[in-house]
């Protein structure tokens, strides 16, 4: 669940602002060599992980709360490292 959500915001931001105007491979090349565009998408991608880490925090199931919060804490320094 943690590694499928920021792909689906990814997607899903795709949708949003780029899809009439370019196709995914361009969008996919610009948000490597646009590097605020990666924080956008990012930070909108790992929303999603968010949402499920606290649906899966409240119902009380621990283990796939914190594989989510560890998987997000990976996709956070990968991104960062990306943006040195």
């Amino acid at each position: 669940m943690g590694l499928v959500a920021p792909v689906i915001g990814v997607l899903l931001f795709y949708y949003v602002k780029f899809f009439p105007t370019f196709s995914f491979s361009e969008y996919f090349h610009a948000l490597f060599d646009n590097k605020s565009l990666l924080t956008a998408v990012s930070s909108i991608s790992l929303m999603l992980n968010v949402v499920l880490f606290t649906i899966y925090i409240n119902r009380k199931i621990d283990k796939t709360a914190r594989g989510i919060f560890l998987i997000t804490c990976i996709y956070i320094l990968a991104v960062i490292i990306y943006k040195l």
